[in-house]
């Protein structure tokens, strides 16, 4: 696994006041080639437009030499240190703290707003008015709630889009077999279902072979029985390829089914972790599961969380859970993640 990482920075806080910016050092940027139009099956591929949106893929940066260890010499592919983001004079993440190790599976939760999604666009270079020091890994991808396919181009080259050199076409089938989807290599976009198209944002994030892959609400617009599919497809790429995972989630469940450890994000650090010890596939009526869910439940201030409760029967409304501790948790406080 590489452990090259892309930067270093700390820029410096920028005015809190609308239309200014803070001063951010300049970073050089490759050119990518523009693939030739493609006219094949009957419908015209344009050209990309200059300013169409890469949102799936976090700028290409020449990644620094030497790998960033911890204290015990073991890989990171993200640390954090003391990082602020304000909008205007509302502080969304305030010094916070936070180290993923290369090949571990972490899960983010916290309250609509905390800045769960503006911790993970800094980490993908797409939110650079900060203060703090950011180090990532220099191979990084990201796949949202959304796909984000560029609609007049096919399958296969949304795949590949914002690659260096020209479209690889076998390199696309390789990520879209790997996702079960070479099949619809060469459809159009707006034929996919949600799940096929949220796994065409998988594949073009996978073909980039990554080191750090940030995932914001990726199962979130899709159905039950879609979702749990997915999801089970994330695993079993992850514990094929082994790159880092960061997980932006609402789901306390799809966390502790998923990551290795699990974070509570409040007051704009990480205020909670919590190590995932369970063999895998987890069962959710694991008990020591269930005292996982209870515990970061009354992290997010849920008091009366329904889950199985401890005679065997779910609490009804209004009854307070006897497997869930509604205990205030302690006031916000730093930790290092």
């Amino acid at each position: 696994m590489a452990t090259g990482i892309q930067r270093n920075v700390t820029t410096r806080p920028g005015p809190e006041t609308p239309g200014q910016s803070p001063t951010h050092p300049a970073v050089d940027r490759p050119a990518v080639d523009r693939p030739a139009v493609d006219t094949a099956g009957g419908q015209p591929e344009r050209a990309d437009p200059p300013t169409a949106p890469e949102a799936d893929q976090a700028p290409a940066h020449p990644p620094a030499a030497g790998p960033l260890p911890t204290p015990d010499s073991a890989p990171l592919a993200a640390t954090v240190r003391g990082l602020r983001r304000a909008f205007g004079s509302n502080v969304v993440i305030d010094d916070l703290d936070l180290d993923v190790p290369a090949g571990q599976f972490v899960a983010l939760l916290g309250a609509s707003g905390c800045g769960k999604s503006t911790l993970l666009r800094i980490l993908a270079d797409l939110d650079t008015e900060i203060s703090g020091q950011v180090r990532v890994a220099s191979r990084r991808a990201v796949a949202f709630q959304t796909p984000r396919l560029l609609p007049w181009k096919r399958v296969w080259r949304n795949v590949v889009l914002g690659l260096p050199g020209r479209p690889d076409r076998a390199r696309a089938i390789a990520a879209l077999t790997e996702v079960g989807l070479a099949h619809r290599a060469d459809a159009w976009p707006k034929t996919l279902s949600g799940g096929e198209a949220q796994r065409a944002s998988l594949a073009r994030a996978l073909v980039r072979d990554p080191d750090l892959v940030l995932l914001d609400e990726p199962f979130g617009a899709l159905d039950a029985l879609t979702r749990i599919r997915v999801q089970g497809l994330v695993e079993q790429l992850w514990q094929r390829h082994s790159p880092a995972i960061l997980l932006v989630t609402h789901d306390v469940e799809e966390a502790l089914l998923l990551a290795d450890r699990v974070l509570v994000m409040k007051d704009g650090v990480i205020a909670h972790s919590a190590t995932i010890a369970l063999a895998r596939p987890r069962d959710v009526g694991d008990p020591r599961f269930v005292a996982l869910r209870a515990e970061l439940l009354g992290w997010l201030g849920v008091g009366h969380a329904r889950s199985e409760a401890a005679n065997g029967r779910p609490a009804r409304d209004g009854e307070p859970d006897p497997a869930v501790d509604v205990r205030e948790p302690p006031p916000r406080q730093k930790i290092l993640s």
